[in-house]
């Protein structure tokens, strides 16, 4: 079995915003697979369900951004998880151009809160991450409000595309492991610079 967690922030204020790209796959995933809705357990929207022949939970933390360790931690224990091969975490990553995407087997926080509260409640940097890019915070604008921004037209399409390749990639990991799935879906595209890092240093997104 798999645990599937998109990170995002709940209620209306917040959808579709940059900082949101977790629920928004969750959402793909859950509809591609008619994943039925179990409620809430552990302060977190979930369903158990099958992806691709394995048992999968998907699910989406309520707790706000910064504190989604706990329902990711409380829904791993609970389900009997190992994070290092079991657990996939999806969100949203500032220092990928819009619409780009990187898969991890492991790796820091790198600035990402929601990352950071994960990391401490599990006590491991060891689970998979599908990062999907939103783009750097533009000159003088405060993290914050660049994170729970929406996107412009140009942008929207190629986030609209990135989702639903965050999807085929979760997919992918599921069936044919992290390392297949790594290989294609890691590739930058053609003549586009990675934007460079922004220490993300705002505590509460």
């Amino acid at each position: 079995m798999f645990l599937i967690a998109g990170l995002g922030n709940p209620g209306p204020k917040y959808a579709h915003t940059r900082h949101n790209m977790g629920f928004d796959t969750a959402d793909i995933l859950i509809e591609r697979h008619h994943i039925p809705q179990s409620g809430v357990k552990f302060n977190a929207m979930f369903g158990k369900g099958m992806i691709e022949g394995t048992k999968a939970v998907v699910m989406k933390p309520l707790s706000f951004m910064n504190l989604s360790g706990g329902p990711v931690q409380q829904m791993a224990s609970f389900f009997k998880i190992d994070p290092a091969s079991r657990l996939i975490v999806i969100h949203d990553d500032i220092d990928l151009p819009p619409g780009q995407l990187r898969i991890r087997k492991q790796g820091s926080a790198g600035g990402h809160n929601g990352m950071k509260d994960i990391i401490s409640k599990l006590g491991t940097e060891q689970f998979i991450r599908v990062r999907v890019g939103v783009g750097a915070r533009p000159k003088d604008w405060d993290l914050a409000d660049h994170v729970l921004s929406r996107f412009d037209t140009r942008e929207q399409k190629l986030i609209d595309e990135a989702l639903e390749k965050a999807a085929d990639a979760v997919e992918m990991i599921v069936t044919r492991g992290v390392d297949i799935a790594m290989n294609e879906f890691n590739k930058k595209p053609a003549k586009e610079k990675i934007a460079k890092p922004v220490e993300q240093e705002a505590e509460n997104i």
